[in-house]
């Protein structure tokens, strides 16, 4: 069920205004095209790709698009972290992902969005029109292909969280989640036992269905059993075998 306008404009009222936006350039200097769906296209294709494009810079709590709306752009981020939610039909909030730099957004099925999207942190992201877009990927089979090993891995992101909330407890649950975003940001920084959570506490707990004070209690349990250890905008795994078998449990 999509939730009402009304619904989402109250969830996102006060949030930050527009995002800067400036004509893409110099696609082949990317940092992220190697994990990006771009990355297979050769440089005059590149070029081609600039002209269709914007790059955008979201500030925290900005809006990239919201649940129900016309699903009319498209976007490839870059850096930072969007946060992916739906309005429930109670009214409340339900984190139903975390994009990453590389990851792609915004090309339903349908032709209004299913979730809303905003930025967790300074974010920023390449922004395309949806007809242009799909018209430049229907041409381009080498593309689709990455654009279908990109719709893979979020399916599959989809099925780990199907796992992480199914789990009975709140520490199993959050172990689980440092582990998951552990190999997530391994595509984008290289394999780190130091893993990043831009997000904050509510976040997580709307993500794995856990109250704010239920996730930082199972964070300071774990902390304590030297498990982990909590730095700044982020946490180091400090036994990853035992954290795997609470994980499981």
């Amino acid at each position: 069920m999509i939730a009402s306008r009304a619904a989402i404009d109250g969830l996102v009222r006060g949030r930050s205004g527009p995002p800067s936006v400036c004509a893409l350039s110099d696609c082949a200097e990317c940092q992220i095209r190697s994990v990006s769906i771009c990355s297979d296209l050769e440089n005059d294709e590149l070029s081609a790709f600039e002209s269709l494009g914007q790059c955008c810079t979201f500030p925290t709590r900005a809006t990239l698009f919201m649940e129900g709306a016309n699903a009319d752009v498209v976007y490839n981020v870059t850096s930072g972290l969007v946060r992916l939610f739906r309005i429930l039909p109670n009214g409340r909030r339900r984190v139903i992902g975390f994009a990453l730099p590389g990851d792609f957004l915004g090309l339903p099925l349908s032709e209004q969005y299913g979730f809303s999207a905003d930025a967790a942190e300074l974010t920023t992201a390449c922004r395309f029109p949806r007809r242009l877009f799909t018209d430049f990927l229907y041409a381009r089979p080498h593309l689709m292909r990455r654009l279908y090993e990109s719709t893979s891995r979020a399916l599959e992101h989809s099925h780990d969280q199907v796992v992480l909330v199914a789990n009975s407890g709140a520490k199993a649950k959050v172990a689980a989640f440092l582990l998951q975003q552990r190999l997530r940001w391994a595509r984008v920084r290289g394999m780190s036992v130091t893993v990043p959570l831009p997000m904050g506490r509510q976040d997580i707990g709307d993500f794995l269905g856990l109250s704010i004070s239920t996730v930082s209690r199972a964070l300071t349990s774990l902390a304590r059993e030297s498990l982990i250890l909590i730095v700044p905008k982020g946490v180091r795994l400090l036994d990853l075998p035992r954290l795997q078998l609470i994980a499981e449990d």
